[in-house]
């Protein structure tokens, strides 16, 4: 067995699925990455441009980088719905964000493999990357025939799909890459685009973050446009949908036993979102749900609720419209039920009030807005 092999063995033997070998050298689409930074399709992803160089050249991370040891770990499971009692359609979060927080898991294996590595002799520095780091890692993934790009802009492998993180190791040992990619490709298909709600992949492989919901429901702290809310449907955070209609994504196998669900998603809610009122909610700690803060998932939440009325639905949108503390929340919640209950009586005059009182400005410009649509909508 040579090194590469025993590096690959060993990066399984510790829990990943999948390891393959790339060189530490620019990414092969560092082209298409500055072109897309160029384009401003970022949306508010500012930290991305401000990293290009680290992005767009690994070895500023390790400056002694020869190697990067890329590996996967599978999470497929079944689609998760916020249900509560009393409220249909409870909303919907992407199926990653089911468990505990996978950056803090992965960066625990990569450093345990990192170890394993240096006591047989294959590699004394290293860095490890779990997703947050400045890594072009999808293509360095590609590259390690770890997985084939696919029409959405993510990874795709014939056995678990798109549904599998991505880690990477930097490594100052010098080992032969694994080039051969796994068998599989998107050919003709394009049910990603064509299902996409926002029409966020513009082209094959080309995808608008300011168009997608997983960057308005995870990673945007402001208003979402109102063109976003109206497409945004059960999505509380993050969005599946590309990858669910995947025909690659529909035959990957159900790991729910291995990552389990988390209690949070049993015992919450989104009126629970709703109504929590400290800044970091403890049904959300140590899961990806705390990434966009407490007003961001409540913000989420109300937007959700639009697309699914009910009756408790509405009690909660109230309840934020009159009592949130962020302004965010608020005018989301003014939209949520001028656009799912205008023709419920005496909302006029509850968000009118509401409009009165809000002194933020940009609370209030949208607030005046979804009154006027009411009004538009409900003349009587």
């Amino acid at each position: 067995m040579d090194r590469s092999e025993r590096a690959i063995e060993l990066a399984l033997d510790v829990g990943f699925d999948l390891a393959g070998i790339s060189p530490c050298t620019p990414p092969p689409d560092a082209a298409r990455f500055e072109a897309w930074l160029d384009r401003g399709l970022n949306a508010g992803l500012d930290y991305l441009a401000l990293q290009r160089a680290r992005i767009l050249d690994p070895r500023r991370l390790l400056p002694s980088g020869k190697s990067i040891l890329v590996v996967g770990f599978a999470h497929s499971r079944p689609a998760i719905d916020l249900g509560e009692r009393g409220l249909a359609g409870g909303g919907r979060v992407a199926r990653y964000a089911a468990g505990r927080d996978y950056h803090n898991r992965m960066l625990k294996m990569l450093r345990r493999l990192a170890r394993r590595l240096k006591a047989e002799g294959l590699g004394d520095l290293r860095r490890p990357v779990a997703d947050a780091g400045p890594v072009l890692e999808r293509s360095h993934a590609a590259r390690a025939g770890v997985g084939f790009a696919s029409k959405a802009a993510n990874l795709l492998h014939p056995h678990f799909g798109p549904w599998f993180f991505l880690g990477e190791l930097l490594l100052d040992a010098d080992l032969e890459p694994t080039t051969v990619p796994p068998v599989g490709s998107c050919g003709t298909c394009r049910a990603c685009i064509d299902a996409c709600p926002t029409q966020a992949i513009l082209e094959p492989g080309l995808v608008d973050a300011g168009k997608c919901l997983s960057y308005h429901t995870i990673e945007s702290s402001e208003l979402a446009p109102r063109a976003i809310r109206e497409r945004t449907g059960p999505w509380a955070f993050g969005c599946d949908v590309c990858s669910e209609v995947c025909p690659w994504g529909q035959r990957a196998p159900d790991l729910s036993k291995t990552w389990g669900d988390s209690p949070s998603l049993r015992e919450g809610g989104l009126l629970r979102w709703l109504a929590e009122r400290q800044e970091n909610p403890a049904w959300a700690d140590a899961t990806p749900l705390r990434r966009p803060q407490r007003a961001g998932l409540a913000r989420n939440a109300a937007i959700a609720l639009a697309h699914a009325p009910s009756e408790i639905g509405r009690d909660g949108l109230l309840i934020a419209l009159e009592g949130d503390p962020s302004p965010v929340v608020r005018a989301s919640a003014a939209w949520s039920l001028a656009w799912g209950h205008g023709a419920d009586a005496g909302i006029g005059l509850r968000l009118a009030a509401a409009l009165r009182r809000e002194p933020d400005a940009q609370a209030s410009a949208d607030m005046l807005q979804s009154l006027a649509e009411l009004g538009a909508a409900h003349p009587d």
